[in-house]
């Protein structure tokens, strides 16, 4: 369809407006909201009939989950992907190759979270995809990724770790490079997934990053911009910036229904997908550490269970209440709402200090 429109820009100056960037972000997330929002009660109707007793809750976990939690479906990142993916495909120039990196890590992230959240809920137990084994598939679709946005990178960066804040230093990781550049991906897809734990956690926040990378995306890849800022120059991943909008949109579309009490959960088929998304546009904008600040908030919660398990093998104690950390806050008394809202307030902040880095060089 794009490619069809700009075709007439020459002879119809009103179709120039598709060949700027921003107003196709701005048509990537009209397109996925309204998509949500249109399919969106029917796919919640036909995941609650086939799931029937819904996502299966920890008997571990918080006790009010047993009551607030209990019946819900799942999959509910099926409504993001599929209006997220429309979207791009509507909008997106298709001949750039870091755009189906990130599709490639998006898709093949959603259809490993898919299969886990499919185990859950026919064998209505919390164990789903072995860790091991799922791991590895995240691992091999995320080194394909790298392999793909490495051949686009600039050669005398392309293997390089730039570091926020300074001006002009990169890193030379080598092949290293492509082994970080994948955990930065598999990470960021597992940090999502943990921090999904309550009604309207994790959506807000990835849309708060996916906002964040937008505006780094069109700035690292224009040219005036990324001198005037003092950027490395990655041509190309403008584009990324219609991805981020897409995310945006779909995901408002989400919280719709997955606002308290929510009406369908995200999964794990979302929450990976999202996560590897933003992963694999920091690492082709070259910002991953930048993307450990925006995404601190995930980094967290990784981190809380991180220390939960090390400390209690290793010591026999454990250091919170309970793990990830927003559980820990619900042991403390805080209410769902409270956590939810305090840590939006603490996304925020923190894509403010990430995007400050894009000055202060």
């Amino acid at each position: 369809m794009l490619y069809f429109l700009q075709q007439f820009a020459d002879s119809f100056p009103v179709f120039n407006v598709f060949r700027y960037l921003s107003f196709r972000t701005g048509g990537a997330i009209i397109t996925a909201l309204f998509f949500v929002f249109l399919f969106g009660p029917g796919m919640v109707s036909s995941l609650r009939v086939r799931q029937g007793k819904g996502q299966p809750i920890r008997e571990d976990g918080p006790q009010s989950h047993l009551l607030t939690k209990k019946g819900k479906p799942t999959m509910g990142g099926l409504m993001i992907l599929s209006g997220a993916l429309v979207s791009i495909l509507l909008w997106a120039d298709l001949s750039n190759m870091y755009v189906w990196a990130v599709l490639l890590v998006t898709t093949g992230f959603g259809l490993v979270g898919f299969y886990d959240d499919y185990l859950k809920v026919k064998h209505q137990n919390h164990k789903g995809f072995g860790g091991k084994p799922r791991l590895l598939i995240e691992s091999a679709i995320a080194l394909v990724a790298c392999v793909i946005i490495a051949s686009q990178a600039p050669e005398s960066y392309s293997n390089a770790l730039l570091l926020p804040f300074v001006k002009d230093l990169a890193i030379n990781l080598g092949l290293f490079y492509f082994i970080f550049a994948a955990f930065v991906i598999v990470g960021a897809g597992n940090a999502v997934n943990l921090t999904d734990g309550l009604d309207g956690l994790a959506i807000v926040p990835v849309m708060i990053a996916a906002s964040a990378f937008g505006l780094i995306a069109y700035l690292v890849g224009n040219q005036v911009y990324s001198e005037y800022l003092f950027l490395n120059l990655v041509p190309g991943t403008g584009e990324l910036s219609i991805i981020c909008g897409a995310l945006i949109g779909a995901g408002l579309g989400f919280l719709w229904f997955n606002a308290p009490p929510a009406q369908i959960i995200m999964g794990d088929t979302g929450s990976l997908a999202l996560g590897g998304a933003l992963g694999t546009i920091a690492v082709a904008t070259k910002h991953e550490i930048v993307m450990a600040i925006v995404g601190g908030l995930f980094v967290l919660e990784a981190v809380s269970v991180i220390v939960q398990v090390m400390s209690y093998r290793l010591f026999g104690k454990r250091v919170f209440k309970m793990a990830p950390i927003h559980h820990h806050f619900e042991h403390l008394g805080w209410t769902e709402s409270q956590i939810v809202i305090r840590f939006w307030i603490i996304a925020m902040v923190l894509a403010l200090i990430g995007l400050s880095s894009l000055k202060l060089r």
